[in-house]
C-alpha cells in the first residue's frame, strides 16, 4: 500500500495517476518542464538514488515522468526492499521473467502513458528510459511512434538464465519487426551497460545484430550494474542526456 506522505527523496514531485484503455491505472510522479521523458525505475523501485537520476534530467530541461510499477516509493536500496519488490513482480501478470520471445504486457500501459505525455507537449516525441529489470521496457515503448528516444540501461529481463534467455530483447517477433522498421527509419536505440555485468547477458550483441549501426552501444569499463543510479557513472549520464537533446528538441 502506497503512503500518503511524500518521502523525502520525492519532495517536489507531483504525484498522479495514468490509466490506459483497458482501465489499468499505476501511480505516476511527475517534475519539470521541457520535452517528455518517461524514467521506468529498476529493482527495488524508485530508490533515492532513482530519484535523483530523474532529478538530473529535469534540470537538463526535461518534463519527467515516473510511473510506480512496484516497491516502496522514496524507500531506500536494502535486503528487504528487494525482496518486497521481488514477489509483487513475481505474481504480477504484467511483468513476464523467464518467457522468452515476449513483450513484456506492462508495455502496453506504458506506450499509452507515453502517447498522452507526447500528445500534451508536442515535439519530436518522448524519451524512454528503463533500467535493470525495466530496462528493455523502453525498447517494448519504441513499438509506438510517440518515443522518438529509447534508453536502456542493464536490461536484465527476461533473467538470463541459460544462453537463450541471455540473449532475448523481452520482445514478441511482432514488436520486434516494429523496433527494427523505427530503428531502420532513423529512431536510435541507446544502450547502456557495464561491460562485464553478467545480469545483461548477451542481449548488446542481439541488438548489434538486429539494428546494426541504429543501435547506439556504451560498454562500460569494470564491474558494476546500474549504469546512472547505485554505480552511477557521469560519462553515462552525460550520453544519455545529449541523447535526449539530440532526440526530443525541435
Amino acid at each position: 500500500m502506497t503512503s500518503t506522505a511524500t518521502p523525502p527523496a520525492l519532495e517536489g514531485w507531483t504525484l498522479g495517476d495514468h490509466t490506459d484503455d483497458e482501465g489499468t491505472t499505476h501511480p505516476t510522479y511527475r517534475r519539470g518542464s521541457g520535452p517528455g521523458v518517461v524514467v521506468i525505475h529498476e529493482i527495488p523501485g524508485i530508490t533515492p538514488q532513482v530519484a535523483a537520476f530523474a532529478q538530473e534530467v529535469v534540470d537538463a530541461g526535461f518534463t519527467v515522468v515516473m510511473p510506480h510499477l512496484f516497491g516502496t516509493p522514496g524507500r531506500g536500496m536494502s535486503p528487504a526492499h528487494v525482496a518486497q519488490a521481488f514477489r509483487q513482480v513475481c505474481v504480477s501478470r504484467e511483468f513476464t521473467k523467464l518467457a522468452t520471445g515476449e513483450t513484456t504486457p506492462v508495455a502496453g500501459w506504458l506506450r499509452s502513458l507515453a502517447r498522452t505525455l507526447h500528445a500534451e507537449l508536442g515535439g519530436p516525441g518522448v524519451g524512454a528510459l528503463g533500467m535493470c529489470f525495466t530496462g528493455g521496457f523502453a525498447l517494448a515503448m519504441m513499438v509506438d511512434d510517440s518515443v522518438a528516444a529509447p534508453v536502456l540501461c542493464q536490461p536484465s529481463a527476461p533473467f538470463p538464465v541459460g544462453k537463450a534467455r541471455a540473449a532475448d530483447l523481452n520482445l514478441s517477433p511482432d514488436d520486434l519487426a516494429t523496433v527494427k522498421r523505427r530503428a531502420a527509419g532513423g529512431c536510435s536505440v541507446l544502450g547502456l551497460q557495464f561491460a562485464k555485468d553478467p545480469a545483461t547477458g548477451t542481449r548488446f550483441d542481439t541488438l548489434d545484430r538486429e539494428l546494426g549501426e541504429a543501435f547506439l552501444r556504451v560498454d562500460l569499463p569494470g564491474v558494476g550494474h546500474s549504469t546512472v543510479t547505485m554505480q552511477r557513472q557521469q560519462v553515462a549520464v552525460d550520453r544519455v542526456l545529449g541523447f535526449f537533446g539530440e532526440k526530443l528538441r525541435d
